[in-house]
């Protein structure tokens, strides 16, 4: 049975300007070869010529959101055919600031995923539960309809990643526990379509608490933010995931 691949993926979210490529490249330069794929997911202002700098290179581009429909009056909103014309290989769906800020539904990630898959990306959906839900003791009740609705039929290792993402640890330094890391990737391994999807987590990943992390069972790397701006630190989390 073919194993989930490694995948070191940096979210950056709405950080970066052209000036900022050049952490991208020291990047690139840095890992010409690893036993893990690299992903980097930018603004969309960058995916174009960040696609163009990074490409014969090891990096991957991807972007952060697309919406359902192919085309149409849809203002200020961007298609996955259009990502993928831009150069995107992969894009983000259900991130936690996207439900929260914009009331995207499980059902709306999972309309948007099918989009994505069907112009060629790799979609990285994303899970987790709130601080409340965590301490009512109902992340995995939470994390698991959350799988259950946002997955699009025909969901397979070659087009899905999942990234387990605790809202309560994202930008806020807090980290759950190995425990409370293998319980959730476990409890999502055991549903997956396909066992071969790739797992990451996400959530304060750094460069201290790599090592520690990839040790764990079904965690087959990272979705990492704030680290993935400046290549050396990302570079760090990407030799820990290559170590693992």
């Amino acid at each position: 049975m073919p194993k989930p691949c490694k995948l070191a993926a940096g979210n950056w979210k709405m950080n970066g300007l052209r000036a900022d490529l050049s952490e991208a490249e020291s990047l690139a330069r840095a890992f010409t070869a690893a036993s893990c794929g690299i992903l980097i997911c930018p603004p969309a202002t960058l995916i174009a010529p960040m696609a163009e700098a990074l490409a014969g290179s090891a990096v991957m581009v991807g972007a952060q959101d697309c919406h359902p429909a192919e085309k149409g009056a849809h203002t200020g909103d961007i298609s996955a055919q259009m990502l993928v014309d831009a150069g995107a290989r992969h894009v983000i769906l259900g991130h936690s600031e996207r439900r929260a800020d914009h009331g995207e539904t499980s059902h709306l990630v999972a309309a948007k995923a099918a989009a994505a898959q069907a112009a060629g990306l790799v979609t990285i959906i994303c899970l987790g539960e709130s601080e409340v839900q965590r301490d009512a003791g109902q992340t995995l009740g939470v994390v698991l309809a959350q799988l259950a609705d946002s997955l699009p039929a025909g969901a397979e290792a070659a087009n899905t990643v999942i990234a387990y993402e605790p809202i309560w640890a994202i930008g806020t330094g807090r980290v759950p526990s190995v425990a409370q890391i293998a319980e959730v990737h476990d409890a999502l391994r055991a549903k997956l379509p396909d066992p071969a999807i790739s797992l990451l987590y996400g959530g304060s990943v750094k460069p201290d608490n790599a090592t520690e992390i990839f040790a764990v069972e079904n965690v087959d790397g990272a979705l990492v933010g704030g680290a993935s701006l400046k290549a050396a630190d990302f570079g760090r989390i990407i030799t820990a995931l290559h170590a693992a």
